[in-house]
């Protein structure tokens, strides 16, 4: 049996120069499924608002949603480390709330909190870790502030927003982070703050230099409407289930399903009497 995966295995992997694989996983199920497969963490992410509730944005998710899937996957009982995102608003008024909401999220299952900034959130990812809750951050694009960015765009273009990400790099290694996410940004700057950094650095959409990648399921699935031009589809199971699904509409309307494998029926002896008790009932 595999020994469970836990932070500590994160940097050893860095270490040795062992790339690191994530996936999102919001329910049981999934989380059964990609734990099997091999992957070395399930992130609990907020993009469940978009993936799987119809949301246009992160941020219209709170606490209550990642707690409830959270604790789905946790059920799962995964060798995966199982990372939960922080939802926007749980981290950013104070590094006290923050460890509040962050003691929520692992009484649920967590093993690890994600936030996203940088410099600015120096205080809050110290607070957690002097708690002895472990952090992955989440620097590059960060998709709590699009508003403030005005959309998803690639991050680390110029000169100053490339010594910015850096600068963040640095700043949550020094805070205590054991982890980072580096998303949509320029392929170069991720290299370089992989460089620069002793903790793993994790890519999403932001080229092969990092130690790690992580992708949302739904797209690797083929299941997401519009996925990113960063992620790759391995399998269209969109298709899979359209099919499935119109196969069975067919046999319920042809009169095919269900045949006898799928249904039970009375002993004989025991029909008769059921009949009988049905007519003297009625006369």
């Amino acid at each position: 049996m595999r020994s469970k995966v836990t932070v500590r295995d994160f940097l050893k992997k860095k270490q040795c120069g062992e790339r690191i694989v994530m996936v999102t996983a919001y329910d049981y199920v999934m989380a059964r499924l990609v734990d099997m497969a091999g992957v070395d963490g399930i992130l609990v992410g907020d993009s469940v608002a978009m993936t799987m509730l119809g949301l246009d944005s992160t941020v219209r998710i709170g606490m209550r949603t990642i707690l409830h899937h959270l604790s789905a996957v946790s059920r799962a009982k995964p060798r995966a480390l199982v990372v939960a995102d922080m939802p926007f608003g749980s981290y950013e008024i104070n590094p006290e709330d923050a460890l509040r909401n962050a003691i929520k999220l692992v009484r649920h299952g967590a093993e690890a909190v994600k936030l996203e900034g940088g410099i600015e959130i120096f205080n809050v990812v110290e607070r957690l870790v002097k708690a002895g809750i472990p952090v992955m951050g989440h620097i590059g694009l960060n998709p709590q502030r699009a508003l403030v960015l005005g959309g998803y765009r690639l991050m680390g273009k110029d000169v100053d927003q490339a010594i910015k990400i850096v600068e963040d790099a640095k700043a949550l290694e020094e805070a205590g982070v054991f982890a980072i996410v580096i998303e949509h940004t320029a392929a170069e700057v991720a290299a370089e703050v992989t460089k620069r950094v002793k903790v793993p650095t994790i890519c999403i959409g932001s080229g092969p230099y990092c130690d790690g990648q992580i992708l949302v399921l739904h797209d690797i699935l083929g299941l997401s409407e519009n996925p990113p031009y960063f992620a790759k589809v391995y399998r269209d199971l969109s298709k899979e289930i359209i099919d499935a699904v119109r196969e069975f509409i067919n046999e319920v309307r042809s009169g095919q399903f269900p045949s006898k494998q799928h249904y039970k029926s009375m002993r004989s002896e025991e029909y008769a009497k059921f009949i009988e008790k049905l007519s003297q009932s009625q006369s």
